[in-house]
């Protein structure tokens, strides 16, 4: 039996692998071995390992490796910890493969602790063109990898562009849209109980009315910017005046930035229309992105899962810069009134149709599949 260790080291992390650790679990031929850690611990954003172990789940490990600060130092310093502890982990769990998952720091530090214990290490969501330090995380992770599955063909041609052996990349699309039709098959109980289920902070307003929803973070490459460009975000929304849910940033440099906006945005303005959520299931933001009228800011989750569904969404900076997108979003720079006028232009347009760039909700069954047959040397070879 093959043992499948999988590293979950936020919440993107886990919507991005959920789908996978369910097919694993059900084959015979294939042991589960779930590693959780950086972000994934902390309260403060949301403790993603609590909602692991809700989901059924066991967490067989667990790493800290996060130093305060949200900087380009400390990421560095909690890459460098990762590593450290990762190390000592999968020389204890010996795995036969470790899957690691996109493009953050986490990820980077498992990469390579899987690479130099000699472990062949399993790549999602690779060969894909973005902005930020993730771009050159993502590559650097392919080139360590022994199996890839990107989303989508384009990716998929990147990496054996890259040298990377035809017969090891795996176009099998992205885990993430096997929780969104789940989720959406699955139908909505109703959304306006997300405010005393799930807290926050700020107004609470029906959700049978338009509303928006944002997520934004901070961009790495972009160190310094963070509060400026939250703040433009924040006057597009001033000016729209709609109902709207924020999720709080994530942990990458800058984020604290980003959180110190929007608190003095709160303080000083008050808005009624503005709720705040930490962290929120990823069952509830599906549907709050099937029913919102506009998803606004940098998340992947307005390229990815949002073409599927047909959200409209706009796009923010250069945090998504050059990744394969759907006809449903618009890109516009950190100005408040391209901002808002691109929001009022989605919201006049409407749900779009739904496109399958990113994947037809099937992507985690195939992972299994390959990694149930597939033997690999773990001493790897350019191809050209």
């Amino acid at each position: 039996m093959k043992r499948i260790c999988v590293v979950i080291g936020s919440r993107a992390n886990y919507s991005s692998i959920k789908s996978a650790m369910s097919a694993i679990r059900e084959r015979p031929d294939l042991e589960l071995v779930t590693v959780v850690g950086a972000s994934a611990l902390l309260p403060r954003f949301g403790a993603v390992v609590d909602l692991i172990r809700q989901d059924g789940f066991a967490v067989d490990s667990i790493f800290y490796m996060i130093v305060e600060g949200e900087n380009p130092v400390t990421m560095a310093k909690s890459t460098g910890l990762g590593l450290i502890e990762l190390a000592n982990i999968f020389a204890n769990l010996k795995p036969s493969f470790v899957v690691s998952v996109g493009d953050r720091f986490e990820t980077m530090a498992t990469a390579v602790a899987s690479a130099y214990t000699n472990i062949p290490l399993v790549h999602t969501m690779g060969g894909e063109v973005t902005g930020t330090i993730d771009e050159s995380v993502r590559h650097a992770v392919t080139k360590l990898a022994h199996v890839h599955f990107p989303a989508n063909d384009d990716a998929g041609q990147r990496i054996i562009r890259m040298g990377e052996d035809p017969e090891s990349v795996h176009v099998v699309g992205c885990p993430r849209i096997d929780e969104v039709a789940r989720i959406l098959g699955a139908g909505c109980a109703g959304l306006d109980r997300i405010f005393a289920e799930h807290k926050g902070v700020g107004g609470v307003f029906g959700l049978h009315e338009p509303f928006l929803l944002v997520s934004q973070h901070p961009v790495t490459t972009e160190y310094g910017q963070a509060r400026s460009q939250m703040d433009a975000t924040l006057k597009a929304l001033q000016r729209l005046e709609m109902n709207t849910i924020m999720i709080w940033p994530n942990i990458d440099a800058g984020s604290d930035d980003i959180s110190k906006s929007i608190r003095a945005f709160r303080e000083r303005e008050r808005p009624e229309w503005l709720h705040v959520f930490i962290n929120l299931p990823i069952d509830v933001y599906v549907h709050l992105m099937d029913s919102c009228a506009c998803l606004i800011g940098n998340s992947s989750s307005a390229v990815r899962e949002g073409c599927f569904i047909g959200t409209p969404a706009v796009n923010v900076g250069s945090r998504q810069n050059l990744r394969v997108r759907g006809r449903n979003v618009v890109d516009v720079a950190h100005e408040p009134g391209a901002i808002a006028d691109a929001v009022r232009g989605q919201i006049e347009h409407g749900r779009y149709d739904s496109e399958t760039i990113y994947g037809d909700g099937r992507a985690g069954q195939r992972i299994a599949e390959v990694l149930a047959r597939t033997s690999v040397d773990v001493q790897k070879t350019i191809t050209y």
